[in-house]
């Protein structure tokens, strides 16, 4: 069960996922001494918990660690969304609440994402076999319906 990050590892988190590269503490610091005033042993603790936590695997670079994603934000996301909804009692209702909060825009992906999910919707059996239903005429009497061509 994937617990949520707290705000500073969040932020950090943030880098690493927005950078998609092995970053080091010094990369990080830099970045987010333009918000906050952060010391680097502290991001230095914050990129070790997260690797102690599974969060990112790390490699020794000379004297210090260059540290990587394991996985992306949105299996992060997708892990807490999963994690609260099977924590839930009644689960369908859990997810009419949700979908209650939902902006138009996040309804939207979430139809797109079912649809991908589901894959191809499935033709009706026989349906490639039927010619297309034509209207009657004078060449086809029979379009109809009316095999006697009556």
């Amino acid at each position: 069960m994937p617990r949520p990050l707290g705000e500073l590892e969040d932020a950090v988190m943030t880098r690493v996922w927005k950078w998609n590269r092995p970053v080091t503490v010094r990369e990080v610091l830099e970045d987010l001494q333009q918000e906050r005033s952060i010391a680097y042993t502290t991001v230095m603790t914050v990129l070790d918990n997260l690797h102690q936590k599974g969060w990112v695997r790390r490699e020794a670079e000379g004297r210090a660690y260059r540290y990587e994603a394991v996985s992306t934000r949105a299996a992060y996301s997708a892990a807490l969304m999963n994690d609260a909804w099977s924590q839930s009692d009644n689960p369908a209702a859990a997810l009419v609440a949700f979908f209650g909060m939902m902006s138009e825009e996040q309804r939207v992906a979430l139809r797109d994402a079912v649809r991908m999910v589901q894959g191809p919707e499935p033709q009706a059996p026989g349906a490639a076999e039927r010619p297309p239903v034509s209207a009657p005429s004078e060449e086809n009497p029979a379009a109809d319906g009316d095999a006697s061509g009556r």
